[in-house]
């Protein structure tokens, strides 16, 4: 469920390149606080995605609910 959710998440990333050639800026714009710069494409993705992840993780850890995204939820279930 977690690597559908990163794959989901991943597939609604936009990028943009930067004025002045300054690298690309990708964002998830339904997840706030998910966004990455780096100098090329390829990179910008790896890091976005390492975003997404550590997001994840705090998100996690705090209790936060996460939107749903093409049909997949995270929830955090107690153990029996």
């Amino acid at each position: 469920m977690l690597t559908a959710y990163i794959a989901a998440a991943m597939r609604r990333a936009r990028y943009e390149i930067l004025p002045d050639h300054e690298g690309y800026f990708g964002t998830i714009e339904m997840l706030p606080g998910v966004w990455a710069n780096a100098e090329n494409l390829e990179d910008c993705r790896s890091e976005l995605q390492e975003v997404l992840e550590e997001w994840i993780t705090l998100g996690l850890r705090m209790g936060h609910a996460f939107p749903e995204i093409d049909g997949i939820r995270l929830e955090i279930k107690e153990a029996a």
